[in-house]
């Protein structure tokens, strides 16, 4: 099977986290661990779109799955052109956010959900970390690569407090990229 850099790196990245995991490092017992699962990696599901930076950073509370608040930063939000299905639900824009005091971020975290959300994916969303770069008129891009999406620790563990998308990141598509359920 011929593969592209990009899918190599795709494949790379969720080499590396499932030997984190196995290593004992994630929220799982490495002894049970066997991998986890994720959908092909699909380039159409690589992103880049200009920051809408909020006119200053506003703490949101977000709910979590045990009820405990997460209060975050409202960074702003980035507008994408999600693929496939019906035209008017292509374009959606999301929130992002920063944890409180970060005024550089590095990168911005998008919390969401989407039509595979609990029968393919985790019930409560996924998660992506979104890598922040400059573009040529000095704005800020985000990298949003839903091939990277990934399920908080609360998938795997009722032990963990994980914050919960808020209405506007939940998606009417199906975003078959990241990771998913096992099987079974």
């Amino acid at each position: 099977m011929v593969t592209s850099p990009y899918q190599e790196a795709v494949m790379d990245f969720r080499r590396r986290k499932d030997e984190h995991f196995a290593a004992g490092r994630g929220p799982v017992d490495p002894a049970t661990f066997h991998g986890l699962r994720y959908y092909p990696p699909d380039q159409q599901w690589a992103l880049s779109a200009p920051l809408t930076p909020t006119e200053q950073q506003a703490e949101l509370v977000l709910d979590t799955n045990t009820g405990q608040p997460r209060t975050m930063a409202l960074y702003g939000t980035v507008t994408l052109p999600l693929p496939g299905g019906d035209p008017s639900e292509q374009e959606r824009t999301l929130s992002v956010f920063v944890p409180l005091g970060d005024g550089q971020p590095q990168r911005v975290f998008i919390p969401f959900r989407d039509a595979t959300s609990g029968q393919e994916t985790y019930g409560a969303g996924r998660y992506l970390d979104a890598p922040l770069a400059r573009s040529e008129d000095g704005g800020a891009l985000v990298s949003v690569d839903f091939n990277l999406a990934y399920h908080p620790y609360c998938a795997y563990d009722d032990g963990w407090t994980c914050p919960l998308p808020p209405r506007e990141n939940v998606l009417p598509v199906a975003v078959q990229a990241g990771e998913r359920l096992p099987e079974g």
